[in-house]
């Protein structure tokens, strides 16, 4: 076994000059403020190693890295049902594309561009309020990563909402398809809410074990999900993770992974260990340029791609 403590030092620091990488995403008014030149990187391991690196303990907003964690829930409430909600396919087009919503009658593609997400929320909802729906959200990413201190940043949330009028077009959108059953003021509040929560790489780390281990959180013994539907997230998350650049990072990276435009990647290496990277700049795809850089350097060193070293 090699010295991963080493791995991501050496990372670390062949990377630290290119710090502020990328540019922040300045079109929420709370991620703007972020500095752009953190950098932080964690690896927890499927025997509960963990390894870090820069500011892997600073909380930043994960941003659509909550995708991942909302559709596991919603998966385990509504089974394969959901997928009459939503497609698999991968988009080729920006994370918050409109244009692709009206072609296809108002299906997204996958649950982890803006407008697929929204419909995983508004499944949620179904018989419960914002409220409620927030709860367990937050309670269930705190289990994953056995740690309370998790919550949401209010004021990102606040943010987001006084600024996303793209996906408040794209849940309108959906509602004139019929495709939403809820009011759009609270599918949007709760979706605007799971992306202001606030986490640092070391408890994200932890909280994607359970992709990394047949669907078990090794830390807790609990079982999240079922191995086969650990396998299709995880596929999920390889296909369609990085909007119109999933292509480019499954090719340079070779990992499971879903980043969020506040900087932040989870990447899973099945049966070995679960990863987060962040660095606030992003790339033209809106994913993190540095992190990114980090990920392929860690793939290539051990060896983790899933089609081979």
């Amino acid at each position: 076994m090699f010295d991963l403590q080493a791995i991501i030092d050496d990372i670390y620091r062949e990377l630290e000059p290119q710090r502020g990488l990328g540019k922040v995403a300045d079109y929420i008014p709370q991620l703007a403020r972020v500095d752009a030149r953190r950098f932080g990187l964690a690896i927890v391991t499927v025997e509960g190693q963990a390894y870090v690196a820069g500011d892997a303990d600073t909380a930043f907003s994960i941003q659509s890295i909550s995708k991942v964690f909302n559709l596991t829930l919603a998966l385990g409430k509504f089974g394969e049902a959901i997928w009459r909600r939503v497609g698999r396919e991968p988009s080729g087009s920006a994370f918050n594309s409109i244009v692709q919503l009206e072609q296809e009658g108002g299906k997204p593609r996958n649950p982890f561009i803006n407008a697929g997400a929204i419909a995983v929320t508004d499944l949620m909802l179904a018989g419960h309020t914002p409220r409620e729906v927030i709860g367990e959200f937050v309670r269930f990413v705190r289990s994953l990563a056995d740690d309370e201190t998790i919550v949401i940043d209010h004021e990102v949330a606040a943010s987001e909402a006084a600024t996303g009028f793209r996906n408040a077009a794209l849940a309108n959108f959906m509602k004139s398809f019929g495709k939403l059953d809820q009011p759009v003021e609270h599918v949007l509040g709760v979706y605007f809410h799971h992306c202001a929560l606030a986490m640092s790489c070391r408890q994200l780390a932890k909280s994607g074990l359970f992709l990394a281990n047949n669907g078990r959180n090794p830390m807790t013994g609990h079982s999240v999900v079922s191995p086969q539907r650990a396998r299709r997230i995880n596929a999920l998350m390889l296909t369609c993770g990085h909007y119109d650049g999933s292509g480019d990072f499954a090719y340079q990276v070779g990992l499971p992974g879903k980043s969020g435009v506040g900087g932040g990647i989870l990447a899973v290496a099945p049966g070995k260990a679960s990863i987060a990277v962040w660095s606030p700049g992003l790339n033209d795809n809106g994913n993190s340029a540095l992190g990114s850089k980090a990920l392929e350097m860690l793939a290539q060193r051990t060896g983790w791609s899933v089609f081979g070293s």
